[in-house]
């Protein structure tokens, strides 16, 4: 099978292509039959190894699997070596791709999705309330200033670097797009903050907002900042929720998408050898929604 080897040479990340063996599914696993996997900032900034979201056919599974077979169609987080023909898939981090939805919709939806709606869900929304989203035309954040809306979100603000990602985020429903240097016309009553932006993004609360921290990056506040308007800062990690929440985040995501209320937004499809020009759009903070690679 062909796949993508990482070395680095003369200080710079290499992204190149090579044949493997395909890989053989052990106790709990299943091999998947790759037909789209989704680039990530953490793959981008640590490529040393090529894990990510997968999504293909089921071709064997290992001892003990009962829940899949060969034949299905599943979507789930790889956490070896992703960026290949064939993948071995954890039983347990594998979900269905329903009818109707492709390879490409599930990378682009799922593990995005469950980033997006598990901080907005920490950020306890009320209906009639209006929302701050920073890096929002990326792969987690298009779709949260659209879950925002969904939840009942009156304003939707989108916090950029480039104000040429406004039309793309208009045409997704948001009222409003700053860069991050710009305050908003007026205060929101919570922020969903993916790159660290943490003062800009308290400051920009009303009294007694919410700020939900779920991306990695600088930035500190104060005391005095959270107790003059009582505003708080929540931090929240996907990897903390337990199975069951999954299970229902994903369904309600599906729905979503079936209803077209949520629109996952793919940047651009790159083929399996082009992985180092992938992430060059993710290093370089160009994309407009999911990049991925089809093997």
């Amino acid at each position: 099978m062909r796949r993508i080897r990482y070395e680095r040479h003369g200080g710079r990340d290499v992204l190149e292509p090579e044949t493997a063996e395909t890989p053989v599914p052990g106790a709990g696993e299943l091999l998947v039959k790759v037909d789209a996997i989704g680039v990530t900032l953490p793959v981008v900034r640590d490529p040393a190894v090529l894990a990510g979201e997968i999504a293909g056919e089921v071709i064997a599974v290992g001892e003990g699997v009962t829940t899949c077979a060969p034949g299905f169609r599943v979507t789930g987080l790889c956490t070896g070596h992703a960026y290949a023909e064939y993948a071995i898939l954890r039983d347990d981090l594998a979900s269905p791709i329903p009818d109707g939805a492709s390879a490409v919709d599930a990378v682009a939806l799922v593990r995005g999705g469950l980033v997006a709606l598990g901080a907005l869900d920490a950020a306890s929304p009320q209906s009639g309330e209006s929302a701050l989203v920073t890096a929002a035309a990326s792969g987690v954040g298009h779709l949260a200033v659209q879950l925002a809306r969904v939840r009942g979100a009156k304003r939707v603000v989108a916090a950029v670097s480039d104000p040429a990602k406004g039309d793309f985020l208009r045409d997704l429903g948001v009222d409003d797009v700053i860069v991050y240097a710009e305050p908003p016309a007026e205060p929101v009553d919570y922020a969903l903050d993916g790159v660290g932006h943490l003062a800009p993004a308290l400051s920009a609360l009303a009294p007694g907002g919410r700020l939900v921290a779920f991306g990695s990056g600088g930035g500190a506040v104060g005391t005095d900042d959270l107790l003059t308007d009582a505003k708080s800062i929540i931090g929240f990690q996907i990897a903390r929720l337990a199975p069951e929440v999954y299970d229902d985040l994903r369904q309600e995501l599906w729905q979503y998408f079936a209803s077209g209320q949520l629109r996952p937004a793919v940047h651009a499809e790159f083929v399996l050898d082009d992985a180092g020009e992938a992430h060059a759009v993710i290093a370089g903070r160009a994309n407009l929604g999911k990049v991925v690679l089809v093997p």
